[in-house]
């Protein structure tokens, strides 16, 4: 706490605290102060750092919250970073800019063959979530359109995390693609797997791939109660789903979007439940960033 860095003076603080992230997210919103879940896993992973003034006035209660003396942990940040547009990311970025826990995503992707990544362009994404009874996310539906950009792309590398399971998911229901070489980290919960298409493509060609992300039955993680997708290239268009089940409807959901380089959420914006008990969002141009949908329980 006294030399830092940053991050490891906040990550030894909330490991002296005992609090979950979530927990901590909860007694800041006690507090009138929004912040996600992700937003404080990246500044204890060194990921970012408060800078905005609202980040720092939710730093100053989050001192609070972890027994911090005051200013205990806004002293090490040190001078505020160069901003605007020469400091934002390119558009080709890594394909592990974006996730909290970088060197872990790193690791995976080295064991697979991502040559093919950014010969292909993002058409569209469609995702459809399945929240069970308990609050878990029970599947993820996915489907994408890609188009080649030159000739020879034959894969695409799928990244998926998670924070609140023992197990990792299956990959089923898999359509014009099959499953590659798969990399896991079980003490992580992150996996990173090849879904080989059926042949190479030509510059120019495009592909329809679906496959569906299940968990096993009381295996299914509650997520944060968020689910976000996280893009290193642009995407024309993004559809995010999520289905809940009616005998447990969430008070309030939300959609949010994250640019690459930013700290916190720029757009934020309220939506309504249908009468299946489902909600949607529609990105469009969107990326590099995140985008997804958050959602808070009844007298929770």
């Amino acid at each position: 706490m006294t030399t830092g860095p940053f991050p490891e003076a906040l990550r030894a603080a909330i490991k002296a605290s005992r609090l979950s992230l979530d927990r901590i997210q909860h007694r800041l919103a006690l507090r009138g102060v929004t912040i996600s879940v992700a937003t404080l896993s990246y500044w204890q992973s060194g990921r970012r750092r408060p800078e905005r003034p609202e980040s720092l006035e939710a730093l100053r209660h989050l001192e609070s919250v972890l027994g911090v003396p005051q200013s205990g942990l806004s002293a090490l940040l040190g001078p505020p970073r160069p901003r605007g547009r020469r400091c934002r990311p390119t558009t080709m970025m890594p394909i592990d800019a974006l996730w909290a826990r970088r060197e872990r995503v790193a690791n995976l992707l080295s064991k697979v063959d991502t040559s093919s990544d950014l010969k292909l362009g993002r058409i569209s994404q469609h995702d459809r979530i399945e929240i069970s009874a308990d609050g878990g996310q029970k599947s993820v539906w996915v489907r994408q359109i890609l188009r080649a950009e030159q000739d020879g792309p034959d894969r695409w590398a799928l990244v998926f995390e998670t924070e609140e399971s023992d197990v990792l998911p299956e990959i089923v229901n898999v359509r014009n693609c099959h499953l590659g070489r798969i990399a896991r980290d079980h003490e992580a919960n992150i996996m990173v797997a090849e879904m080989m298409f059926e042949r190479p493509l030509t510059r120019g060609e495009t592909l329809i791939m679906e496959y569906q992300l299940v968990f096993p039955e009381g295996h299914a993680p509650k997520g944060n109660n968020t689910f976000a997708r996280k893009f290193r290239l642009p995407v024309r268009e993004y559809v995010i789903e999520v289905r809940f089940d009616e005998a447990n409807l969430p008070s309030r959901v939300q959609q949010y979007s994250v640019p690459a380089g930013d700290e916190t959420p720029s757009r934020r914006r309220n939506l309504t439940l249908d009468s299946g008990g489902g909600v949607h969002a529609v990105a469009l141009g969107f990326g590099p960033g995140v985008f997804g949908i958050r959602w808070e329980w009844p007298n929770r």
